[in-house]
């Protein structure tokens, strides 16, 4: 019984920490990425789809993507979800594909994107230290149901401890390597 509430924390947190990394590589750092596009959306046939999935995006040149829609119709709809979005770039339509060049981030823009990478970690950190407290409540169920002993119990906690404090610890590791990238010239 402990094992497995160990084991399903350590399996939530596994998920947590590969949200974060996500939602890290979504943050732009002044080189094309095609990740960047992941969590836009445009309508195609009235659904909100993913770009990934309505076009290619390739990476000609380091500082340059290219999109080339499947459905060349969808090119104006992939074109203005990625004009309207927070990202900061402006596409160029040619009409066989979309060349979005990625600008040189400023060193105030820098900062911003530190700062939103250390609250998206942070967000990460909440979410492991959530499935903590769940796993922790669980092991004092257990102990109140009288499914497991008192000793059972500390040690399962304490390895608790152990896998929650090894989580933060990978998020923390993805957070300052993030900061790394967006602070280098």
């Amino acid at each position: 019984m402990i094992k497995d509430i160990l084991d399903d924390a350590a399996t939530s947190m596994a998920a947590s920490v590969d949200h974060t990394r996500e939602e890290l590589v979504t943050i732009r750092t002044g080189r094309a990425n095609p990740a960047m596009f992941n969590s836009l959306v445009a309508e195609f046939y009235g659904q909100l789809t993913p770009i990934p999935q309505m076009a290619s995006i390739s990476v000609p040149e380091p500082r340059m993507l290219l999109i080339k829609p499947y459905d060349p119709s969808s090119m104006s709809e992939i074109e203005n979800a990625i004009r309207n979005s927070d990202l900061g770039v402006n596409p160029t339509n040619d009409g066989q594909v979309l060349r979005v060049t990625i600008p040189q981030l400023t060193e105030e823009r820098r900062k911003d994107m530190v700062k939103l990478a250390k609250s998206k970690g942070e967000d990460g950190k909440i979410a492991v230290r959530n499935i903590r407290r769940k796993g922790m409540d669980s092991l004092k169920k257990l102990q109140k149901d009288g499914d497991a002993g008192e000793d059972e119990v500390n040690a399962g906690e304490k390895d608790l401890d152990k896998v929650t404090n090894d989580y933060v610890s990978r998020i923390d590791d993805l957070v300052a390597s993030k900061e790394e990238e967006l602070m280098e010239v």
